[in-house]
């Protein structure tokens, strides 16, 4: 019996360690990198994706198709390739620990490509890992959804 006590307060211990609210100065960090990693995107810059993408990176695109760091960025700095500004919605910013988190939302992606316009709506989610004293994105998963219907 004094063994299932002391486990029960264990666990107990560290579920109340997990349940700890994230910290103000946490999500604002994720949300910053976030917001920067989503800016260097829609501005094609090859360079700040070099550098905010981890070289081991998981991206599992629209399609379901498992690729990584190369595909990921080739896919953003295509040439004839421009991007409209994206508006995101039902946003979730989750803190994973004082190094990892995720940013997750909504958004129609639109711009041209070879001259020719393109719009598709899609749900994605970013894991962020930090490293030192910057962070990368580890693991993109994209999600693409119907379009979006005149009673939504």
């Amino acid at each position: 019996m004094h063994r299932f006590r002391a486990t029960a307060l264990s666990l107990g211990a560290v579920l109340a360690i997990l349940a700890v609210p994230a910290r103000a100065d946490e999500v604002a960090a994720i949300t910053a990198f976030a917001d920067a990693f989503d800016a260097a995107q829609i501005a094609q810059d090859r360079a700040a994706l070099e550098a905010m993408v981890a070289d081991d990176l998981v991206f599992i695109d629209g399609d379901g198709r498992r690729l990584g760091k190369g595909d990921f960025i080739a896919g953003w700095t295509g040439v004839g390739d421009d991007y409209d500004p994206v508006t995101l919605t039902d946003r979730v910013i989750t803190v994973l620990g004082p190094d990892a988190g995720l940013a997750s939302a909504e958004t129609t992606l639109s711009g041209r490509s070879a001259g020719k316009p393109f719009a598709v709506r899609i749900r994605f989610t970013d894991i962020f890992r930090r490293k030192g004293d910057s962070w990368q994105a580890v693991h993109i998963q994209v999600t693409r959804l119907p379009p979006r219907t005149a009673s939504e």
